[in-house]
């Protein structure tokens, strides 16, 4: 079969689903299956963290518990997020079409789907050690606070950030039963890209977000927004360049921190003018960074730093 015939079978069996079962396309927009950038952003720091603390290839074991994991949980933060939002998301240009917002799925089957997510997610868990176990409530519990952060700090991207770290300390739990001084540098500087993306992210919604009263990075450094996201970036590297001092990685790390520098560059370029596709472009960049990263870490101990 070739590739025309796979894809024209995949979307057969697709419509066949979606008539079967027609609320489908709506859980699967709620849990934003259909725009996988949530995913790609959380599990690159995650696979770093693995990487690190296997000390290269973690077997196919941990790889499949973690990417899997990843897609759960970033899924059922989705779910959390929109029922959080759902009295928001109708009034912004961004999110009007989400499924709760426009009365597509109700409140009741979001929260049931949502349970489905994570009780997957604990089996998955629950394959490695307690201590993996207990720092994986502990980020359940940060990403369920997250989405009501909005109301009351400016500052919910450092939330988003430590949600979105959680991932590696759990991958060195998992690997060593320790969290190594390596582990914390990486948190640290996931937090700091997290905060730095997510601005870029909310600089696309801040008119809306005024208007709603709801809180952001980009409303709280105003005009030096790009200037803060420049030095964040900056700062990311800058911490990165001490995990691999701290890990004594080689040159082909160094090399993946280079090119995720050179499009940090690139990114302030594209929000010059602060203009919405730009910034929500270089939010969705930001993907890339991550995959640079972790092809220079996965390269290094391929090639035996």
């Amino acid at each position: 079969m070739d590739a025309a015939s796979l894809i024209g079978t995949l979307a057969h069996y697709r419509s066949l689903a979606y008539a079967r079962f027609p609320k489908l396309p709506h859980f699967i927009a709620l849990a934003r299956l259909n725009g996988p950038i949530g995913i790609y952003l959380l599990l690159w720091p995650t696979l770093w963290g693995l990487w690190f603390a296997a000390g290269g290839w973690p077997g196919w074991h941990l790889l499949l518990v973690f990417v899997l994991g990843t897609v759960l949980t970033r899924s059922a933060g989705c779910v959390m997020n929109d029922i959080a939002d759902r009295d928001f998301d109708g009034r912004v240009k961004r999110t009007r079409n989400r499924p709760l917002a426009q009365g597509a799925l109700t409140v009741e089957a979001a929260v049931v789907f949502m349970a489905c997510l994570l009780f997957a997610a604990l089996i998955l868990v629950l394959t490695t050690n307690w201590m993996t176990v207990g720092i994986a409530v502990l980020a359940a519990i940060i990403a369920g606070v997250y989405p009501f952060m909005k109301r009351y700090t400016y500052l919910p991207q450092a939330i988003l950030g430590v949600a979105f770290s959680m991932g590696i300390p759990m991958a060195f739990a998992a690997t060593s039963s320790s969290i190594p001084k390596l582990a914390w540098l990486l948190v640290i500087a996931n937090l700091l890209w997290t905060v730095a993306y997510d601005t870029a992210y909310a600089m696309v919604d801040r008119d809306d977000d005024l208007k709603l009263g709801i809180r952001s990075s980009a409303i709280l450094f105003g005009d030096m927004d790009k200037t803060m996201i420049a030095v964040l970036d900056a700062l990311f590297v800058a911490v990165m360049i001490l995990a691999g001092t701290v890990a004594e990685s080689g040159i082909a790390y160094y090399a993946g921190l280079l090119v995720a520098s050179v499009l940090f560059v690139w990114h302030q370029v594209r929000i010059t003018d602060r203009a919405r596709d730009a910034c929500f472009a270089v939010f969705l960049g930001n993907h890339w960074v991550g995959f640079w990263v972790f092809a220079g870490v996965a390269l290094d101990f391929a090639l035996g730093h």
